[in-house]
């Protein structure tokens, strides 16, 4: 497992949002949760996360809930959603869960590790919600099994 809970829920969530605000549709807690398979409680406070980190708007009232300007959708990188709940720590730390590991003390897996971190890091930076909103729409993606 790469990302924690929240995070693969985080994601899964802003895509949801970014494909119903295509729609022009604004969502609530529980129509996300029931779609990303998720808890109401969790899913609650995973949005909270990502309004805190301007990746999702909430809209208060009775036409209210969870939406994405059309716009932000493009700047809104998967790596923004990562750092919002994950932080950065995907990017450091060992691959064998070694408390001290670099490249003056590396683990066996540490050469091979820093390739694979790179290139996490380069898709998570060029992966936008748009395009993955996008497919979903088409019907190319799923994010529900």
């Amino acid at each position: 497992m790469m990302f924690s809970k929240a995070c693969e829920y985080g994601i899964r969530a802003a895509v949801y949002i970014a494909l119903q605000s295509l729609e022009g549709r604004r969502v609530s807690v529980t129509e996300i949760a029931e779609e990303i398979d998720s808890p109401v409680a969790f899913t609650a406070k995973i949005l909270q996360q990502l309004t805190r980190n301007n990746i999702v708007n909430s809209v208060k009232g009775p036409t209210g809930g969870f939406e994405i300007e059309r716009e932000d959708m493009d700047s809104v990188k998967l790596n923004m959603i990562v750092k919002a709940i994950d932080g950065d720590q995907i990017y450091m730390g060992c691959g064998l869960g070694l408390k001290e590991c670099n490249a003056s003390k590396p683990c066996p897996l540490h050469d091979k590790f820093v390739d694979i971190r790179s290139n996490l890091r380069k898709m998570l930076q060029n992966t936008s919600l748009y395009e993955l909103a996008t497919g979903l729409e088409v019907g190319l993606t799923y994010l529900k099994r």
